[in-house]
Order: structure tokens, then sequence, then C-alpha cells
């Protein structure tokens, strides 16, 4: 049979008699009214109208009712309730969430199911009005609610409730599910709960709880690790607020907990990749440097030192170039796991960038054990690696620093082992020096040098100086090797060897070559003209190989021989064998390019280099130049003569000029001269020497 939904409302007075009107709402409100329940209805409808002879009148003005009323048993339903309570008007309202119902019902006077008797038209509308805000407060609720279970579902968040007088916790299915758990599986104690703490994470976690609780932090938020049903932990966030009595007392707290695993592994991740190198996975400077600086702190009171060891790959760049990039990285990955493995437990390696490696070892006496442990590092990395289905071959210099030293920051202890090691590669590579105050002094003052010559390139603060090229069949001077001098403000005349070195590692020969390359093509343009001979003069540079790693070396070239307008044969350019060694193809395409302007190519310091034979076939130098080292072995005994003797035979087969470097005794001279060697130079004939002594030199050879 058809119902009707109908709201129960009573409209006060002002009396206080809130027990009279929750024992009428409790009657029957929101369920279906059968015969049955009329009874009750009435009885508490009469309760509501008070005592008829009570001259106050009756506790309520108006009983306004929902009831779900059968459509055949509405008017006997409406005569039962007024017989009950003649006193008290009784109306019953149909479909009042809606407006235009209730309006309706007011304007037409209640008619179907609606009763009134003796009832103020303004009291039925104010109590209509009622009905209706309230209908729209509880369909607010209602959506409300909705929204805050779909927030909630949205969030994954569980809830707890924990009533701290009963010492009980409700917790969600959500709560348990987050754990793995089966709803209803966790007994309703703190227990259940806090037990699976983290043991690491709970007294953390106990004393943001206990703060909140005593009223020091505004509620309770924290992080932490909890045991899930398979065993592992996962992280949680718990937040919660406590509700307290009139005397601030907390008598229960509720909250959530959310899983935050996934952000925490990502934070992890982020301050491991932080951290640590990416190729390698070592330990990076930031960390390493940190570790550094603990164990400082700890030094203070421990029985034995520490060693810091910085090590630097040898020749590394040259498999980079030859073989590639991802050799070379895979190199290095290989070199790092080597080292990682070669450790003690609590030492550390790191990789600091490129092919620099650093390792703290602990337990260290002192300088003699730390070198054991260099030598040790160095014959680790002194085995075949094989990369790529290239066998490579590798080694370090290494620098080594001691915490005995007295350092107070990290950062000067790894900065002397860096001292050490360049110190090491200095004197050969494949080697290790401990570091001392000397090298800390010199490298202050290697500082203040790259300074003062940067400022030297700006001020072109350089002068020339030429050795004569003398023809050994008659003496004669047939051409000059420049040699560049550094004017000094304050130390005066600097020479080369005390500055090429800086010049090259800081990229300022660059500018300093080009300086040399300019002023010599101007100087022998001059001397060209004023000492002509047949054949003419020429001038040779030492050129770095830095120079022919510029694309425009070629053109600049032909910019200063067009600007002096010199005969480019006037010029020759010496190089090591490195420059091909270390630059590869692209380098020994601007030789060619160069000596097809007509500018000779010598090649400095020949059979020093690597591989001096086969880069012979692969580049067609104008001048072997024979390193001074073999000349001063020529008249010694030993086999100094037959490699000499080798190269000249060597020059003449491929229709190279031979020139001796060196040459400084009489005896040199004679034995050169009886190996038909074809030119020298050295101090034998002269020193490197201004231009002005140059042009009496060349007075004296025309006057003769």
């Amino acid at each position: 049979m058809p119902t009707k939904s109908f709201h129960l409302l009573l409209v006060e007075d002002d009396r206080e008699d809130a027990a009279m009107l929750r024992d009428l709402l409790a009657a029957a409100p929101g369920q279906e009214c059968s015969l049955d329940h009329v009874e009750t209805l009435a009885a508490a409808i009469a309760r509501a109208a008070g005592d008829p002879g009570d001259e106050s009148g009756p506790a309520y003005d108006l009983a306004l009712l929902d009831l779900h009323l059968p459509d055949s048993a509405g008017l006997e339903t409406f005569e039962r309730l007024h017989a009950a309570a003649p006193a008290l008007p009784v109306v019953v309202l149909t479909n009042l969430e809606d407006d235009e119902v209730a309006a309706r019902a007011v304007r037409e006077g209640a008619q179907d199911y609606l009763v009134k008797r003796r009832v103020d038209p303004a009291l039925l509308e104010r109590a209509i009005v009622y009905a209706v805000e309230r209908a729209r407060a509880e369909a607010a609720l209602r959506e409300s609610e909705e929204r805050y279970a779909l927030a909630l579902a949205g969030a994954q968040d569980g809830l707890w409730d924990w009533n701290l007088a009963t010492d009980q916790v409700y917790y969600s299915p959500r709560w348990e599910s987050l754990l793995g758990l089966e709803p209803g599986t966790l007994a309703p104690e703190p227990e259940s709960w806090l037990e699976r703490i983290h043991a690491d994470d709970r007294e953390g976690f106990d004393r943001a709880l206990e703060a909140h609780l005593a009223g020091r932090a505004e509620h309770l938020e924290h992080e932490y690790r909890i045991r899930t049903a398979d065993g592992s932990d996962a992280w949680v966030l718990s937040r919660g607020l406590a509700i307290r009595d009139a005397a601030g007392r907390p008598t229960r707290m509720a909250g959530s907990m959310g899983d935050v695993t996934s952000r925490k592994r990502a934070e992890e991740q982020l301050l491991h990749d932080a951290l640590h190198d990416g190729l390698t996975g070592l330990p990076n400077r930031a960390l390493f440097t940190d570790r550094l600086g603990i164990a400082l702190r700890r030094r203070r009171g421990a029985r034995s030192g520490f060693a810091v060891l910085f090590l630097d790959l040898d020749r590394f760049k040259h498999v980079n170039d030859s073989l590639g990039h991802e050799v070379g990285d895979e190199l290095l990955m290989q070199i790092g796991q080597r080292l990682a493995e070669s450790l003690r437990p609590g030492d550390t390696v790191a990789r600091l960038g490129g092919d620099e490696f650093a390792l703290l070892v602990h337990d260290v006496s002192g300088a003699g054990e730390a070198s054991r442990i260099a030598e040790r590092i160095q014959a680790v990395l002194q085995g075949t690696f094989v990369v790529g289905g290239h066998q490579v071959f590798s080694g370090a210099s290494i620098g080594i620093a001691l915490s005995s030293d007295g350092y107070e920051r990290p950062e000067e202890m790894l900065r002397d082992a860096d001292i050490a090691m360049y110190r090491a590669k200095s004197a050969g590579r494949g080697r290790y020096e401990v570091f001392d105050r000397e090298m800390h002094r010199s490298a202050v003052a290697l500082l203040r040098l790259e300074t003062e010559l940067r400022q030297a390139v700006e001020r072109e603060e350089f002068i020339a100086h030429y050795q004569p090229i003398v023809s050994l069949d008659d003496l004669r001077i047939v051409g000059f090797e420049t040699l560049v001098r550094w004017r000094h403000p304050r130390r005066g005349l600097v020479r080369p060897a005390q500055f090429i070195a800086v010049a090259e590692e800081t990229g300022l020969i660059v500018p300093i070559g080009w300086w040399v390359v300019a002023e010599s093509c101007r100087q022998i343009a001059l001397w060209r003209q004023r000492f002509p001979v047949d054949p003419a003069l020429t001038v040779s540079c030492n050129i770095s190989g830095k120079l022919f790693h510029q694309p425009d070396v070629v053109e600049r070239l032909v910019e200063l021989i067009e600007l002096h307008e010199l005969d480019p044969e006037a010029l020759r350019l010496e190089v090591t064998e490195n420059v091909v060694l270390d630059h590869g193809e692209a380098v020994l395409d601007r030789l060619n390019r160069v000596r097809a302007l007509g500018v000779g190519i010598q090649i400095d310091d020949f059979g020093t280099g690597y591989s001096s034979l086969s880069y012979l076939q692969r580049f067609r130098y104008d001048t072997l130049k024979i390193d001074r080292s073999f000349i001063h072995r020529l008249v010694a005994p030993g086999d100094g003569q037959a490699i000499v003797q080798t190269i000249l035979a060597l020059g003449a087969h491929l229709d190279m000029n031979v020139i001796a470097e060196g040459i400084e005794t009489v005896e040199q001279l004679r034995a050169l001269k009886d190996l038909d060697c074809p030119q020298g130079q050295g101090f034998w004939f002269a020193r490197p020497i201004p231009p002005p002594a140059v042009e009496r030199m060349l007075d004296e050879q025309f006057a003769a």
C-alpha cells in the first residue's frame, strides 16, 4: 500500500521542557507508523500537552508529525491523535523537504492529510518554515557526511578514535587494511597499535604523543615505520587531536593514519642521489667531506689516526679519446668497484668527479702504513680491465694526507692530499707522495705564479730570445728557434721552465703561443730582408697541442703570414709526438692543412714519445729534432751513438732534415759531424739571445 513521508517536529514555547520533547521525538519519528503505534504516539502527545488543568497551558504549542501512514489509515490515525491531546494542535505534513509543497500546504489549509485545530496560521507557518530548514540542514549534513566519506576514501587514510578514559581504541577498517589486516583483526587496545611501531621510531612517536597530550603541541603529527601483516615495515603519517574537559584534561583523541611509504622512498632516493655518484654509486664529494669531518671531530682521544688518499687516474683522457666515453665510463665503474672491494669495513672510497677518487682509511699509524696502503691500491689498479671488448690498463697517481698534521677542517686535508697527488703526477705518474708543508708553500707560490702569469698575458710582458740553428757542415747559421722569456716586473727575466708548465695547465699557453708565433713572423721577416742568404733564414716555434685543438688555427696562421708578407717556408712549427697522440685525427687534419700552406712541421724531442715510428707513418714531418738526452750520451760508453746513427739513417730514408739538440761540447760536435748530421743547435754555438745579439752574429757571419 502506498505511503507518504512526513517529518516530526515540536514547536516549543518559552518553557524548558527538553526531556518531554526528547520523549516525543523518540516515540516514532522516521518509522512506519501502523495503527499499533498510534496509541504509543498518542500517549507521547498527551504527555507533551501537559496537564489540562494546568493554567500555564501545554508544554508545546503544536505537534507537527512526519509518519509513514498508509493512505487508508490516515484519517483514523489523525482522529486518535487529536483525541489523545485535545489541547495540543496536531498537524501531519507531507513532503516538507519541498518548498513548494510546504507553501501550498499553508495556502490551501493543508488539505489531504493536513489536519488543523485551533492553530494560529502564523504559528503553523513558522512550524512549516522550521521543518523546511531542518530538512535542508539534514540534507546538508548528509551531503557533508558523504563528502567527508568520499574525501577519506580518496585520501586512503585510516581513522582511529582513542577513548583515553577507558583506554580503548577504535580502528577503522581502512586503518587495519593499511597494515594488510582483515577488518576487526586488532584488539581495541592501544598496544595493538603501539607495539607495531619500529623500535627505532617508538621513542620519537611517544615524545610527539606526550607533547600533544600535555598541551605543548597543538596537534599530533608524526611519521614513523610500522610493521605490516607480512612482517615488512611501512612508513605512515599519523595525525590526531585531543578533546579536553573543562579543566583542560584530554579525555579523547581521534585522528587518521596514512601510508607515506612511496614518498619516503622517493625522499630517500633523492637523498641518496644527492650524496652519491650517479655513475659508480660511490659516495660523492659532499658525503666524503661529511665523513671526513666526523673523523676529524673524533680524532681527539683516539689512539690511532687516519689518512686521506687522493687518486687521479693516469692517461684516462686517452681512453676516452681513443675508445669513447662509454668505455671510459665503464672503466670508471670497474675501478670504483675494485677500490671498494680493496678497503676494510669502515673505510670510505668516493668518486670526487672525472677520474678522481678519494679514500678515507682509518687506523693508520703513520706515513709508513699509509704508503703501504697506497702501494696496495696501485697494485689493484695495475691489473687488466676488460671494457667493451678491449683490454685496458690503468694506473693512478696518489697523494696522501695524514690526520697527525693537525687539520681542523675536512677541506684542508682533502686539499693537501690533492697537492701531494699533483706532486706525484709531476714526478712521473704511477707514483705516490705523502704531503708535507713544503708542498703547501709550493702550491701557494704556484697559485701566485698563475695569477701573475694571467696579468703578464694581459700586459704582454713577454720577450723573445733566439737560439741559432747551425749547419754542421760549414757551421753557418741557417735559422733560429724562438724561446720565450717572461719579463717579470719584480723578478726580472723568468725562463720558460719556470712558467710553461703552469701556462699549459691553465690554458694560458694558447695566448702565449700565438704571441710567440706572431713575434717570430715579424722578426724573421725583418732578418730575411736585412740578411739575404741562400737558403733563406728560417725560424721555428714550439707549439702546444692546445693551439692545434683550436678549429681556426690554420686561418690565424694565414693571417699572420699575410700580415708580415712572409714566405710560408720561413716559418717552422715544432710539435711533440704527444700532440698527435693526445688529440688524434682532428689534429692530424690541421697539421696537414698547415703543411699544405708551405709551413714546415718539425717533431721535437724525437725518440722520447710513446709511438715515434708509428706516427712517422701517419704524418709526413719535415724535420726530426734529436732529443738532447741522446746527444749527451753520444760520446759516453753505451748505445748512444747507435741510437743517433739510427735516427739519422731514418731521416735520410724518409727524406727528412735532422737537427741535433743540446750540443754543448766539441766532442759532441765532432761525433755528429762524423755521423753526417746535417744541423745542430746548443750552447756550444750560442745560448738563446735577444734580437740585437742575433744581428751582431749575423753581421759577423756576413762579414766573413
